[in-house]
């Protein structure tokens, strides 16, 4: 094996780039190595074009259970299926970082390949970003790279972390978990979640991260230059005359009376797009259609650029920091859903419902990267057709739906409360019923509304808002404050904060140019807060604060503590005791291995597990009195069934009455409700219990009764 290996220190430990033939038909490739996780990068460009109209890259993110040195999937299947969820998103960072730095036009294939060959306790997500880069640029695929990843942790108490394990993560006192990528001192992609961290404390997060990144950057072009080979050479299209004169004459002098209507939306723009795309075919047939498209696309993009820098105007007319019309909405679809908001923002519609459930009802997560039986808070996210006026086909999820319902579900996680405040499972479920911008974080307004109004008890109501960037080639930028369709489109930046009144708790920011300057991270961070604060206003008045109950049709779940030694005979041999129980009651019951019991249920089924396991458990002491009932006689006394359990004690012959009982068929037979105390309890748990101590009249009385 040919191979060359290549070392940096990154906080510490070593990163390890290793250059081999083990892959040699890809263009480029590289296995990166840091602490124990090991991941294989490969780059292949097509070798002709393909009729597309935008760059056809992929990155591809894949799961090796043998990476964890576990054997999983299901019974029936063990081979690695679909990507997980995690893994959707890990690749989603990656192709949000390097897309911005290919050139657009480019219609060859190109496909960036991950695969985790080993992992430990460091993440493979910021390696699969430097990994992606030194691939690209060692191989002959054109790329504006390096670009670099890293992440900065810091708890709430300390100070900033580089790179922190799962471990290091799980800290509940954890404040951000920073994902950064970048070059040239500039930022490009973030991903972050936190704890109300302070916008401050993020940029100073970030400033920290671009240092990083620009040593790695550093140590990448080195790595390059002694490994790379020379890029291929692909020509841009060249636009034909014809078109850009066509253009001039019959579009321009009309086009910024379409761009910048005044009307939210693309309508008008898609309107003036259309008339152009059919005056091309008609005057120009010989011409490929492509080209009429990509030179209004351009003219349309240096418009809005030009009219948001130069004039501070925007297509739909509003103000730099003006939001759209709010609406919020707190229940009124029905009373079956357990909770429900409806939020809108401009042409931005969502529909969140809620839906509580029992712990039997958390998800099960089996993977190489997260294992979990007890996720009990879900948020999943629906983005059907019709949102767009579009048909298409329904059903299943793609990858923009994942990373929208993951950011979502990220930023409100911090309010929702731990499982010993409230120990339901959550699901909430956006669907955005109409878009035009930003509609994750649309949902997480609409879903901080759909819990308010179910009753769960959160910390703190959570909003979100996008803004967008307009930049041009000197540098010179003016961020927008809740972006709409076009602006998402033709502008250079999408960043997203979702928080609370007191602080940021999830982040998502791609672009597309190389990068964004911190400073202007920072002026969007201020106003992103001041559009928060202000549509929190609006969530508030719709509904002040949590309803104080949940709704009765969701299951109430009533908790109790058995000792850890209990739990064998409540559930019984073979289930036996536990099945009974929830076949007597309806209930469905969940037993921790600490002694924490769940009973799940409506119309009185929880309350009547409970009363039994609780009978069940109970410790008896000396001086307790119950009602029991006989069930069996004997010559040394009567076997009594205590309250609504099935522990039972004996009663003495001696302890039957006050006087002396010759024959206790006599006076007492199976089914009998009698009044008992107990005595106590031997070293073997077997009950004695006295009916005498309890009532001494009773079986006198009883005996007179029977004459």
């Amino acid at each position: 094996m040919k191979k060359k290996e290549f070392v940096t220190e990154l906080n510490g430990k070593k990163l390890q780039a290793e250059f081999s033939d083990l892959v040699e038909n890809a263009h480029g490739s590289v296995i990166l190595k840091y602490g124990n996780t090991v991941i294989l990068a490969t780059a292949v460009i097509s070798k002709d074009e393909i009729s597309k109209d935008y760059l056809p890259l992929t990155v591809d993110y894949e799961e090796k259970f043998y990476a964890s040195g576990q054997i999983l999937g299901s019974r029936f299947m063990k081979r690695e299926g679909k990507p997980s969820d995690e893994a959707i998103l890990s690749g989603r960072v990656v192709d949000r970082t390097i897309r911005p730095l290919f050139d657009q036009w480019i219609r060859n294939e190109i496909q960036v390949v991950i695969t985790i060959l080993s992992i430990d306790q460091d993440d493979p997500d910021v390696l699969a970003v430097i990994a992606a880069s030194l691939a690209l640029g060692v191989s002959k695929i054109p790329f504006h790279g390096p670009v670099s990843a890293i992440r900065i942790g810091k708890h709430k108490t300390d100070g900033f972390e580089i790179n922190p394990t799962y471990t290091e993560r799980e800290n509940e006192n954890f404040e951000i978990d920073l994902i950064a990528c970048g070059k040239d001192g500039h930022i490009n992609m973030i991903e972050l979640g936190g704890d109300e961290a302070q916008e401050e404390v993020i940029i100073e997060a970030m400033t920290k991260a671009s240092i990083e990144i620009e040593k790695l950057n550093a140590w990448q072009k080195s790595v390059i230059a002694e490994i790379g080979v020379p890029k291929i050479s692909l020509s841009a299209p060249v636009m034909p005359e014809e078109v850009k004169k066509l253009f001039a004459t019959e579009i321009e002098p009309k086009l910024e009376g379409f761009v910048m209507s005044g009307i939210p939306g693309g309508s008008k723009i898609g309107e003036i797009m259309d008339i152009w795309l059919k005056l091309a075919a008609e005057k120009l047939p010989e011409v490929k259609s492509s080209f009429a498209e990509h030179l209004f696309e351009e003219k349309v993009d240096a418009l809005i650029h030009e009219q948001v820098l130069k004039n501070n105007k925007r297509a739909d007319g509003r103000g730099i920091d003006e939001l759209r019309p709010l609406f919020a909405q707190a229940g009124g679809i029905s009373p079956v859903l357990h909770g429900s908001g409806i939020f809108y923002r401009g042409g931005t519609h969502i529909l969140t419902a809620l839906t509580l459930g029992g712990p039997a009802d958390a998800q099960i997560i089996n993977g190489m990267e997260e294992s979990t039986d007890a996720k009990r808070f879900m948020h999943h996210y629906n983005f059907p057709p019709y949102s767009t006026g579009e048909t298409g086909k329904m059903g299943g999820t793609n990858r923009r739906m994942i990373g929208h319902g993951a950011l979502a579900e990220k930023a409100l996680l911090p309010i929702i409360p731990k499982n010993v405040d409230f120990p339901y499972t959550i699901r909430l479920v956006s669907e955005a019923m109409s878009s035009n911008g930003s509609t994750s974080m649309g949902s997480v307004c609409a879903s901080t509304i759909a819990l308010m109004d179910g009753g769960v008890p959160i910390k703190a109501p959570v909003a979100g808002i996008a803004s967008g960037l307009m930049m041009d080639d000197k540098g010179n930028y003016k961020v927008l404050t809740d972006i709409q369709g076009p602006e998402d489109h033709y502008g250079d930046m999408d960043f997203k904060v979702a928080g609370t009144k007191n602080g940021v708790t999830a982040i998502q920011m791609d672009v597309k140019v190389s990068g964004v300057p911190i400073r202007a991270l920072a002026e969007a961070f201020q106003k992103a807060k001041a559009a928060r604060l202000k549509i929190l206003e609006v969530i508030l008045a719709e509904i002040s604060e949590t309803r104080k109950d949940i709704s009765a049709n969701a299951p109430k779940i009533l908790v109790l503590k058995i000792k850890p030694d209990q739990i064998g005979g409540v559930i019984g041999s073979g289930g036996k005791t536990i099945k009974e129980i929830k076949e007597r009651t309806g209930a469905d019951i969940d037993i921790e291995d600490d002694g924490t019991v769940y009973c799940t249920g409506k119309d009185g089924s929880a309350e009547k597990a409970k009363l039994i396991i609780e009978a069940m458990t109970h410790e008896y002491k000396a001086g307790e009195k119950y009602e029991g009932t006989v069930t069996k006689v004997t010559d040394f006394g009567a076997f009594v069934k205590i309250g609504d359990s099935d522990n039972e004690g004996l009663v003495h012959v001696s302890e039957i009455a006050s006087f002396r009982v010759e024959n206790v068929s006599a006076v007492l037979k199976p089914g009998d409700k009698v009044p008992v105390i107990v005595k106590g309890v031997d070293e073997r748990d077997r009950i004695s219990l006295s009916i005498k101590l309890a009532d001494p009249t009773f079986i006198k009385n009883k005996a007179i009764e029977k004459k």
